[in-house]
């Protein structure tokens, strides 16, 4: 039998003319060519070559102004790597193609460390010398909406014909509705190796999330939340809906988010998270600790986008404080309960407007930092976190920025060039943000002042 995703299943699709051989970018958008399908043989073996830059330009798109990878090095090429996952399938095109997904090494063969991907490699590796592996599991909300109007209004049902117009939090009706969209999600998802569980409809009209099953690889986690962006996308497309990922969409209704749950298994399996109680072990707590320390520099992981900051805002089903706690969805990081065996962290933090490998990234940096410096959390908040007195969240873009930009658990964790990059890249859309005016700003301000 033919592997689906092989080069001997795609010699069999005589209908496949070109394939997509793409990189991950800084704002977790996919950069690449489209190639003939002739050429493919030369993309798995590494052959395909791809300016560095690319993976640093902001979200328009544009180069980064002053960037040392443009100009001071002619705007060098690197090496394009398969990631391992072969060739994917993707029907939700004008015509059958699939992607092949690639990471960036520089010409003498090293991981170039500008690209997220090798990023979240880098702190993977400093868990494996400590003899532990994460596993992760991923949830992602997003919102479906009518790509006909200048603005998102909610989707006109497939079976009522009438346009969505309250809140359904997990309706099955809704879910029902969508069927043929959500059963061509899972078979896209099948193909492409992307292990999709439970969909509930979420707060929003016309939210969604799907649930990732947990991996024990953070390389692999990632990969599959970027592919699962963009089968959504693609398959919302094909069935005449939008579907985004923007983290506060609608400024009154409920943002999406990215939430991680990890633990960490020990060489002979075990996970250290597991203590044989509720509480968790010490490990868990040095984790959750370090969590903390980190959460103002790493913020910008989690909350990349100007759009961002509105979903981070207290009473809005997201977090605005660094705070953990038991079965508490007011936090930050919830514990949540179960079988020991299963203790985990969910880190609840990241909007779904975020890059997956660089969400990782700062999550496992923190917890690293955690553990090697067996740091000791505060005690955990019970009840409302909204209403206590506790350490925020930077509370805009700037902040998370500087933040970042100084931050000693980054410097100390991730490539450095990650850093200035990003750093370059979000102050370059912060200046294009605050050069324009709003309608709003026109409505309220030009007739009165």
């Amino acid at each position: 039998m033919k592997k689906a995703n092989s080069l001997d299943w795609l010699k069999g699709q005589t209908d496949i003319r070109s394939l997509r051989a793409a990189v991950c970018d800084l704002n977790g958008v996919m950069r690449g060519k489209r190639i003939p399908v002739e050429q493919v043989e030369k993309v798995l073996a590494g052959g395909l070559r791809m300016p560095l830059s690319v993976v640093g330009v902001d979200i328009w798109g544009e180069d980064i102004v002053n960037s040392p990878l443009v100009f001071a090095t002619g705007d060098a090429d690197g090496l394009c790597e398969p990631i391992g996952r072969g060739i994917l399938p993707m029907d939700w095109t004008a015509e059958p193609t699939a992607l092949i997904p690639l990471w960036l090494r520089e010409e003498n063969g090293s991981p170039f460390g500008g690209d997220p991907r090798q990023a979240l490699a880098g702190v993977a590796n400093r868990f494996r010398d400590l003899g532990l592996r994460p596993v992760v599991a991923m949830e992602l909300e997003f919102y479906l909406y009518d790509p006909t109007e200048r603005r998102p209004v909610a989707p006109v049902s497939p079976v009522t014909g009438k346009r969505l117009d309250a809140d359904a939090v997990l309706s099955i009706d809704e879910l029902d509705d969508f069927g043929a969209f959500f059963g061509d999600v899972y078979a896209a998802c099948a193909l492409q190796g992307v292990p999709a569980d439970s969909a509930i409809a979420e707060n929003g009209i016309g939210q969604f999330e799907i649930n990732l099953m947990h991996v024990n690889d953070p390389l692999r986690a990632a990969d599959d939340a970027v592919l699962f962006k963009r089968i959504v996308k693609g398959v919302a497309r094909k069935h005449g809906f939008a579907a985004s990922f923007m983290a506060k969409p609608y400024g009154g209704r409920s943002g999406s988010g990215l939430h991680v749950h990890f633990s960490l298994l020990d060489r002979k399996g075990k996970n250290v998270f597991d203590n044989g109680g509720p509480e968790g072990s010490d490990t868990l707590r040095h984790a959750v600790a370090g969590l903390m320390e980190a959460m103002a520099e790493t913020t910008l992981l989690f909350a990349p986008h100007f759009n961002s900051y509105r979903r981070l805002r207290p009473g809005t089903h997201a977090p605005s404080a660094a705070a953990w706690g038991y079965e508490n969805r007011t936090v930050a990081m919830r514990i949540p309960g179960g079988p020991p065996k299963a203790r985990r962290i969910e880190h609840r933090v990241a909007g779904a407007d975020a890059n997956p490998y660089l969400v990782l990234a700062g999550i496992l940096a923190g917890a690293l930092v955690g553990i090697e410096r067996r740091m000791t959390p505060p005690d955990p908040v019970t009840g409302d976190a909204y209403a206590l007195k506790l350490k925020g969240l930077p509370p805009d873009w700037a902040s998370a920025i500087n933040a970042f930009a100084a931050g000693a658990i980054v410097e100390a964790t991730l490539p450095l060039m990650l850093r200035d990059m990003l750093v370059a890249c979000k102050r370059q859309e912060m200046a294009t943000f605050a050069g324009q005016v709003t309608d709003f700003e026109y409505e309220t301000y030009l007739d009165m002042v």
